[in-house]
């Protein structure tokens, strides 16, 4: 028997899991890590996976795995948004996950399992939950996290502590595979209707503060300030510049989170503090590009007088997808969307990058329409999702009858 699933369901579901924070501006949500959108989400999601015949099991960070009995196929993402974020993003992949298990399970098989991973968009960290779970980051560490409002890690995974058990065992699963949408321009500029990932670029993220001197707008020389903004715009511009012969046209580069203080009109800010985040395939690169940063905010912090300090680095590996689900994905693809699919690589950073550290992984995109995501006016044709559902049954099934032959 063929792996059958329900699209309508699959839409209503996924419809109606966009409404835990719904924004009120179109199909946006903010559904941050830890927020009682968050939280109440998966208790939902925990009740359709028992309704679904699944073992529902929250882990100390708040990963929620509907667990099938024994060895099993691993499936989906994750359920947290940005804080302005899009209704489909990681909930696709945890939505097709739980109706390509129930067809599993109506056809007699192959075992499914589903997981929706905490705090991938990181508040805290980098894809904190997989990362925690993998064991790229320890679970100490992990509590030392402090988010932009500085709330830590470890008070808020306690607002899950009623309902966590243990960490679930990763032996238990034989693969895993990703559904999500590209988050980029490429399938929908082409027309197309399924991307197969090829690989994941790495990333590396810190974060960096100037240390000046607070002082009256109205008074202080130019020549005598130690403005820390100023400080930071020079940073950016020299960067910029510095990187410019060590990169390629995929890498990219990103300063996304600036704090300064006192941040009032009539005061020299005394300290600006901000995240640089960069992405690239090669590890070499990120390696240059590091050195390149801290050699650039040394140079600026020296001339301008001013202080300077480096948060911790974080970051994860570039990882190639696994050939045999790649393969699997492939094949899926042109039966469901015949010439209208292609290889691509994704400059998103997902869980399957830390999951690739456990199991072989691989991932399937949809289109974004516009490239857009990360705002709320993420949005998907339903009748891609329905194709790309349809791929990653048809995937799971190829697998199923490999493994019998």
């Amino acid at each position: 028997m063929t792996l059958t699933p329900d699209p309508e369901r699959f839409l209503s579901e996924l419809h109606a899991l966009r409404h835990f924070g719904a924004s009120g501006i179109g199909k946006g949500v903010v559904r941050p890590a830890y927020s009682e959108a968050d939280i109440a989400a998966r208790r939902w999601l925990a009740e359709r996976m028992d309704a679904a015949g699944l073992v529902p099991r929250f882990d100390p960070v708040g990963n929620l795995f509907g667990l099938a009995e024994g060895p099993s196929l691993l499936l989906g993402s994750h359920s947290d948004s940005q804080p302005e974020g899009g209704w489909l993003d990681g909930a696709l992949g945890v939505v097709a996950a739980l109706e390509v298990a129930r067809a599993a399970r109506a056809a007699g098989g192959p075992p499914i399992s589903v997981v929706s991973f905490q705090d991938e968009e990181g508040r805290f960290g980098v894809t904190t939950g997989s990362a925690v779970w993998s064991g790229t980051l320890p679970l100490e560490a992990a509590d030392g996290l402090i988010d932009h409002a500085g709330l830590g890690f470890a008070e808020a995974r306690g607002r899950m502590a009623e309902i966590a058990g243990d960490f679930v065992d990763p032996g238990r699963f034989r693969g895993f595979i990703e559904m999500h949408i590209e988050q980029g321009p490429t399938l929908d500029t082409a027309g197309e209707h399924i991307g197969v990932v090829t690989d994941i670029v790495g990333i590396r993220d810190m974060r960096i503060t100037f240390r000046g001197q607070q002082n009256h707008a109205g008074t202080t020389p130019m020549q005598l300030r130690r403005d820390a903004f100023q400080a930071l715009a020079r940073f950016n511009a020299e960067v910029n510049d510095a990187f410019r012969n060590v990169v390629t046209p995929r890498t990219v580069w990103t300063i996304g989170h600036v704090a300064l203080h006192p941040n009032t009109s009539s005061i020299v800010p005394g300290r600006a503090s901000f995240s640089m985040q960069w992405r690239d395939s090669d590890p070499d690169r990120l390696g240059r590009m590091e050195a390149i940063v801290r050699e650039t905010a040394d140079r600026v912090a020296g001339e301008g007088g001013l202080g300077l300090e480096f948060g911790p680095l974080l970051g994860l590996e570039p990882v190639a997808m696994d050939p045999a689900l790649r393969a699997a994905l492939e094949a899926a693809a042109e039966s469901v969307a015949p010439g209208r699919w292609r290889k691509l690589p994704s400059g998103a950073l997902h869980d399957a990058t830390n999951v690739a550290r456990l199991m072989p992984v691989a991932m399937l995109f949809v289109p974004s329409i516009g490239g857009i995501s990360h705002a709320f006016e993420e949005d998907t044709d339903e009748a891609d999702l329905v194709a790309g559902l349809q791929v990653l049954a048809a995937a799971v099934d190829r697998l199923r009858l490999q493994a019998r032959s």
